[in-house]
């Protein structure tokens, strides 16, 4: 198994290129991002290339909704959002773009979410873009919960570049039985993540024994660790040697 250190939580309280160089050391096999956009792309691509870990992608703007894609009436801000995204992502050499929904309901909702989802995946051909149900009780609202809902959408839109973020973390909170939810839609996955349930700290604590779960699912790429150290991050990082 190969890892995958999302810096958004991990070595947060470090300047974004310190905290590439710092996932370099702790023996990551890539990096991915929530919103590095405070930070110059060039800085961030001259940190990948000194450590040469490859970045695995980066969200779409949070905003003050969660995101903007599924947010009707904003569609021009949402298609904003996504050139930013893929502009950062190509600057950097991200693989792909997380195009976060909002909190929203309902059928314009649907509508808004699929016509900003098309345009992310015609203007980014090269780029996977993912989407990423969320559970209702660390984002209450969210229009994206759940895998099925998830994997309809990206059937509807017959898209090949429209993957599903599947992050185990969220899956188990709201749908649970992760062995047999992965196997389901394992065709329409394009990375998967992990931390603890059901605090979101290390993975090596709580109800998903992920050194058995993570072999299990059989998953090629790399596997994002997108935990909360709750301090140190180096301190908590025992489980790596021990999950491979």
């Amino acid at each position: 198994m190969t890892f995958s250190a999302n810096l958004g939580f991990l070595w947060a309280d470090r300047p974004l290129p310190d905290a590439i160089r710092a996932a370099a050391r702790a023996g990551f096999d890539a990096v991915e991002f929530h919103w590095p956009y405070d930070t110059p792309p060039e800085a961030v691509r001259a940190a990948l290339d000194e450590t040469r870990l490859p970045c695995l992608g980066l969200n779409t703007r949070r905003g003050d909704t969660n995101g903007l894609s599924a947010m009707p009436g904003r569609g021009e801000e949402a298609r904003a959002a996504v050139d930013e995204a893929v502009a950062y992502a190509r600057t950097v050499g991200a693989g792909a773009v997380h195009v976060m929904a909002g909190f929203a309901e309902g059928t314009a909702a649907d509508a808004a979410f699929r016509e900003t989802l098309e345009y992310a995946c015609d203007a980014a051909p090269e780029l996977t873009i993912l989407i990423e149900p969320l559970n209702r009780f660390d984002a209450p609202g969210y229009f994206l919960q759940t895998t099925g809902q998830a994997v309809v959408l990206i059937d509807a839109l017959a898209r090949p570049n429209l993957k599903l973020m599947f992050d185990c973390y969220h899956v188990q909170i709201t749908e649970g039985d992760l062995t047999r939810r992965f196997a389901a839609v394992r065709g329409d996955v394009g990375h998967v993540q992990f931390a603890g349930v059901p605090d979101r700290g290390p993975p090596d604590r709580g109800e998903v024994a992920y050194e058995r779960l993570l072999p299990a699912l059989e998953w090629d790429g790399p596997l994002g660790a997108e935990y909360r150290p709750g301090g140190d991050t180096d301190a908590t990082l025992g489980w790596m040697a021990g999950f491979r």
